[in-house]
């Protein structure tokens, strides 16, 4: 068995603090919450959650690395591609969930090459010691464009411009569904159990969680799921908000066919700790990461059924492919092995089907822009939803 590194005191303390805030909110609703409060007290509870302490989540040292931290050929990939929309709008672009600013400086240094910089970028995010480093990040790498950036903490009511998410959906908090042996649907949730958190099914506190569970869990005994009613929500929000523009979200994820097929029986919930992969929800709350892969299906249908146009879904590595990333790649020297090698490595993470190039996918929506995107241009434009 993996022994994962050990927590500071100082950290153990948050997590200690946060538990005792979980444990209050099981006690006021008496005995039980759904999984997706759990989750949303252990990654958001101001001040303890895991994306609102002030703990380093992201890079070799936090407890990932996504692609913009990765190489900013992912976010000269995607500037192409909001090069061709911005002109169509305002000339806005929002980020939710920027992370430590990466993506946003990429985004912008390269727009500038391509004379094609946005009226404003908009970062909206949850954490304050994100937007601390995000502020700071940006004024040091692109000085001179630092005015255009701005932050908000809530859904502006109009939009018109250009709407980007990455690895955003799958941190939003998702309900758990159990069938057990005798084929029962039941909703998952958390208790205290002997001092600890622990799993609790019980009857559909919600009856379109409880529909949903029904169309979509095969008949199987000690079927494990989750179903995410926030990413519906939010893509019907942001269809709302959107007047003009567009919608790109990457993340990692599926079709529902594959989401819920009958083999994938344990569900895709996974902690994320210190490069780690933890099977337990409950291990140090605060201090790790929670997320769900993205049911595909659902937040296309949810976009088309708010009234947004689909304009394409296609894997990451096919989307990057279409914007350009080959050509990206052949601007360095093949012949400076040093220089060239982590360049190469990296492209190689983004497009590899063992890595990130098929696992993530890239959806498209629209209202009021061309249905013709570079990033849809090619390939799997049609990839099965």
């Amino acid at each position: 068995m993996t022994t994962l590194p050990a927590a500071s005191p100082e950290a153990l303390a948050v997590s200690q603090a946060l538990c005792g805030r979980i444990r209050e909110a099981i006690a006021q609703a008496g005995g039980w919450i759904p999984f997706s409060h759990y989750m949303e007290l252990a990654l958001y509870a101001p001040g303890m959650g895991y994306y609102a302490a002030g703990s380093r989540k992201l890079g070799a040292d936090g407890d990932f690395i996504t692609a913009p931290e990765l190489t900013p050929l992912f976010g000269q990939c995607l500037a192409r591609q909001l090069a061709e929309l911005l002109p169509q709008t305002a000339g806005a672009i929002y980020e939710f969930g920027a992370g430590t600013g990466k993506l946003a400086i990429d985004l912008l240094a390269e727009l500038e090459t391509l004379g094609c910089l946005p009226q404003k970028y908009v970062i909206l995010d949850l954490s304050p010691d994100l937007i601390d480093r995000q502020r700071d990040n940006i004024r040091a790498a692109l000085p001179h464009l630092a005015d255009r950036v701005e932050w908000a903490s809530r859904l502006p009511d109009a939009i018109d411009g250009i709407v980007i998410g990455n690895e955003l959906l799958d941190a939003m908090p998702c309900e758990m569904v159990f069938r057990d042996e005798n084929r029962q649907l039941r909703q998952r949730g958390v208790t205290v159990r002997d001092g600890a958190f622990a799993y609790e099914d019980r009857d559909f506190a919600d009856a379109r969680l409880a529909e949903l569970a029904a169309q979509l869990v095969p008949d199987i005994p000690r079927y494990e799921t989750e179903i995410s009613l926030a990413n519906r929500g939010f893509i019907a929000s942001l269809s709302g908000a959107l007047k003009r523009g567009a919608v790109l979200m990457i993340d990692y994820g599926h079709a529902a066919s594959e989401y819920y097929h009958p083999e994938r029986s344990m569900g895709t919930l996974l902690g994320h700790y210190r490069h780690h992969t933890v099977q337990d929800p409950f291990y140090l709350p605060g201090l790790m990461d929670l997320t769900c892969h993205v049911d595909f299906t659902a937040v296309a249908q949810s976009g088309i059924d708010a009234g947004l146009d689909l304009i394409g879904y296609a894997s990451q590595a096919q989307f990057l492919l279409n914007c350009g990333l080959t050509e990206l790649l052949q601007q360095w020297d093949a012949n400076d092995v040093k220089t060239y090698l982590p360049v190469a490595k990296a492209a190689q993470r983004l497009l590899s089907p063992q890595e990130m190039g098929e696992t993530f996918k890239a959806i498209g929506f629209g209202k009021g822009v061309s249905i013709d995107w570079l990033g849809f241009a090619r390939g799997d434009r049609c990839y099965t939803l």
